[in-house]
């Protein structure tokens, strides 16, 4: 899974970072609303965690501009504590949630977790999939209950492949959202990653749909 973090503030931006990829995710930073534009409409993300206080376009302009322009990732914005207008009109921009600064990092990952879920149809925290549970909140992976470990790269393609049960998802897809901008992206290492999940996981637990791409189907 894959997140965008748009944020002016140097040190809360290195932050925000640091807890989403040690939390699981593949992150991207921009620092002004301009090359958050940019990055949105070019990059595929699963969430955007969004401050509103941004040089050269300001967060809610940019947020109102991506829902006119039918750009539907889930959108977390920063608002300053008691700014309750700012919480108004983010709502009214296309926002999903918001957080009030200062705020507590596991309070932003846990509402980062409910609008993934919910904008992939998930209704309970945790992923089945057969034999297979994935738990977003502590990053785990067990097999008829007993932990699996797994690399990082390992854990987003399953995590976003869980999260898009029952649909095929494409190569191409997959490596949009499991690696960050500034990573050598390749297409034929999810490949690998699959192998290995199979080989962890079982053989079965992964469909591939000849030409098309891979599936997993969910609880059954």
């Amino acid at each position: 899974m894959r997140v965008l973090v748009v944020e002016d503030e140097a040190l809360l931006s290195r932050q925000l970072a640091t807890a989403l990829g040690e939390a699981g995710y593949a992150v991207d930073c921009a620092e002004d609303g301009e090359k958050a534009d940019f990055m949105g409409q070019t990059e595929g993300y699963d969430a955007v965690v969004l401050d509103l206080g941004l040089p050269k376009i300001d967060g809610l302009t940019l947020l109102r501009r991506w829902r006119e322009q039918g750009l539907s990732v889930p959108v977390v914005v920063l608002t300053a504590r008691g700014a309750w207008h700012e919480k108004v009109q983010g709502i009214d921009g296309g926002a999903d949630d918001y957080v009030s600064k200062p705020f507590r990092m596991e309070e932003l990952l846990a509402r980062l977790r409910a609008l993934i879920r919910r904008s992939g149809g998930q209704a309970n925290p945790l992923l089945r999939s057969g034999a297979l549970s994935l738990d977003p909140r502590s990053a785990r992976v067990t097999k008829d209950g007993v932990p699996v470990k797994l690399t990082g790269h390992e854990f987003r393609v399953l995590s976003y492949l869980m999260h898009q049960q029952g649909r095929v998802v494409s190569q191409s897809e997959l490596t949009e959202h499991i690696y960050a901008q500034d990573f050598d992206r390749d297409s034929n290492t999810v490949e690998v990653f699959v192998a290995r999940l199979r080989r962890k996981l079982g053989a079965s637990c992964i469909e591939t749909v000849r030409g098309l791409g891979y599936r997993m189907e969910g609880s059954s």
